[in-house]
């Protein structure tokens, strides 16, 4: 099971790398609204994932769904070490749920770019800490789902 854990992982870690090329524009800008480039580059780019993607953007909440799956069957074979499947179940579910119940519902609000620029910019910025939040976890499941192969 590790190996489909860290499939799951990887796949997982793919997608938020390609969310990262667009969320990394903020960082150049701390304070005060984005740039209408910068918004206009990311609020597209979310409006395209998250809407117009569809049903291929439901792909990512599935990939979600089957890697808490194999990491719970993981821990159910007891194969592996306990702290093992444990991490990254904790490390994982974590994770999942922000980004399921705050990250995609903002980049959705996001790429519908109707509100003020500081709304969306407020909005890029939170999408992207959680997106780096995201990223060291998945980097975390998947270093550990490693181990055990």
């Amino acid at each position: 099971m590790h190996s489909f854990a860290a499939a799951g992982a990887a796949f997982l870690l793919a997608v938020l790398w390609f969310d990262l090329m667009f969320d990394v524009q903020t960082r150049r800008h701390s304070t005060g609204p984005l740039p209408p480039q910068v918004l206009a580059s990311i609020s597209s780019y979310y409006r395209r994932v998250t809407t117009e993607a569809y049903p291929m953007n439901r792909l990512v909440a599935l990939v979600m769904v089957l890697t808490l799956a194999a990491i719970i069957a993981e821990i159910v074979e007891g194969e592996t070490p306990w702290w093992i499947g444990w991490g990254s179940l904790v490390i994982a579910g974590s994770g999942f749920g922000p980004t399921l119940t705050r990250t995609v519902p903002n980049a959705r609000r996001l790429g519908r770019a109707e509100d003020t620029p500081e709304e969306q910019s407020r909005l890029a910025r939170a999408i992207y800490r959680a997106h780096l939040q995201s990223f060291v976890r998945m980097s975390l499941v998947l270093g550990l789902q490693l181990i055990a192969s």
